[in-house]
């Protein structure tokens, strides 16, 4: 961790209102229910993706330089992809059984097959390619890299598009049933929208004062963004239709991941101060903090899978803590 984003952290966990972070338990919306050793990765663990048919867990592990794939039926680690250069965007393709891997440290996204773990392909992006996103109406992806831009390739790994942002994009949000792309540009304190079709920034909305706006679910269908801050810790509701923010609550610090739970209305924040903030939404407009587990300090990145019912937290090595990934089962 640098300096400044050290600052923050500190900022951040002060900023917010002392809550207490419990033991998962039965009473508790979550419940741990299993832990997966990863005994020899060393560092910051990134982020995750997730094959539902093969049942396996993809786990960019960047501070190792590696890949580390998981057998959710044994619940193992079955697999390694060394060499990498900090890796942090995961997507598989279901389609080509493809794993795409995008890399900080030399800016590429690599593909690699799925079952023989050979490379296939390495697609340069110049620098820092972050966070990757399948387009649910059509086979490309989405990478948000560099300086300030979103870049959208196909299946074969070959440029469409690049349209520019005036910050690094962190996490971004793809809508299903119309062309938006939701950008967190926490250099530049705003949610840029961008309209895939046009290729084009349309518009871009103050988070309202919080700052280092890093995580960000969508609930689509109530035209809901949700956005994670550090500085200090807020959970941010924004209308999708207007931009318009329409409620703050105290979350847990230093987040770097958030789900939306669409079942039961649910909003899972990992934050790497120790804990997963759990809040219900009533209705669109308004949201309960209903509790926050406790995990491990520096845990701060997972997986949501609606399908498996499942939340991923992946777990850093720290101190006498080995590397792990938990999984937790919603409650009830």
């Amino acid at each position: 961790m640098n300096q400044t984003a050290f600052v923050i952290l500190l900022l951040s966990l002060a900023a917010v209102p002392s809550h207490s972070l419990g033991q998962s338990g039965a009473s508790e919306p979550l419940k741990l229910e299993t832990t997966i050793p990863m005994a020899e990765v060393q560092g910051r663990i990134d982020h995750l993706s997730i094959d539902l048919k093969g049942q396996r867990l993809f786990v960019a592990a960047l501070g190792n330089n590696s890949l580390e794939v998981i057998d959710l039926r044994e619940n193992k680690r079955v697999h390694t992809i060394n060499g990498l250069a900090e890796p942090q965007g995961v997507a598989y393709i279901p389609s080509a059984n493809r794993l795409l891997v995008a890399n900080a440290k030399d800016g590429s996204v690599r593909a690699f097959d799925a079952g023989s773990w050979k490379m296939l392909k390495s697609t340069s992006y110049g620098d820092d390619a972050d966070n990757l996103r399948r387009d649910s109406n059509g086979d490309h992806t989405w990478v948000g890299y560099g300086g300030g831009a979103l870049g959208e390739f196909d299946q074969e790994g070959t440029k469409v598009a690049d349209i520019k942002l005036d910050a690094h994009p962190e996490s971004f949000q793809l809508e299903k049933n119309g062309s938006r792309v939701f950008v967190n540009l926490p250099g530049s304190r705003k949610v840029a929208v961008v309209d895939r079709k046009t290729r084009t920034v349309v518009e871009s909305w103050s988070t309202g004062g919080p700052l280092a706006n890093y995580p960000m679910a969508l609930d689509e269908r109530d035209h809901r963004l949700f956005v994670v801050t550090r500085l200090p810790a807020r959970l941010i509701v924004l209308d999708t239709d207007q931009g318009k923010r329409v409620a703050t609550l105290p979350a847990i610090g230093d987040c770097d991941d958030v789900f939306y739970d669409e079942r039961r209305h649910r909003i899972y924040a990992i934050g790497g101060e120790g804990g997963i903030s759990v809040f219900q939404q009533r209705d669109a407009d308004h949201y309960d903090e209903l509790g926050r587990i406790k995990t491990v300090s520096g845990a701060r990145t997972g997986y949501f899978s609606a399908e498996f019912d499942k939340l991923y937290v992946a777990v850093r090595k720290h101190e006498s803590q080995l590397a792990e990934i938990r999984i937790y089962a919603p409650m009830p």
